[in-house]
């Protein structure tokens, strides 16, 4: 069986919170989202409740939010920030 590749897609807010990461951060969490492409739901990936069903992967300190559309084979990442501040305005 052939293993299905997702696309990755940013949100403009997930692509204004990644660009303002400091390099060494950015670094870090390039490899976890490049990973989500061949496997969307990692061990760790917490499904939390709302509207369509945002999953969180955490790297650190940091959360990066994330929908699946497995119709299309998209990840969509949502918001990517510091721990202390994700839950404020998701």
């Amino acid at each position: 069986m052939a293993r299905r590749t997702y696309r990755i897609e940013f949100t403009p807010a997930a692509d204004r919170d990644f660009r303002g990461l400091p390099e060494d951060v950015q670094r870090r969490l390039r490899p976890k989202i490049d990973a989500l492409a061949g496997n969307p739901r990692p061990r760790g990936v917490e499904t939390l409740a709302g509207e369509r069903d945002p999953h969180r992967i955490r790297v650190g300190d940091y959360r990066i939010f994330f929908q699946i559309r497995d119709e299309v084979l998209v990840i969509v990442l949502v918001r990517i920030r510091h721990r202390r501040d994700v839950y404020r305005n998701l």
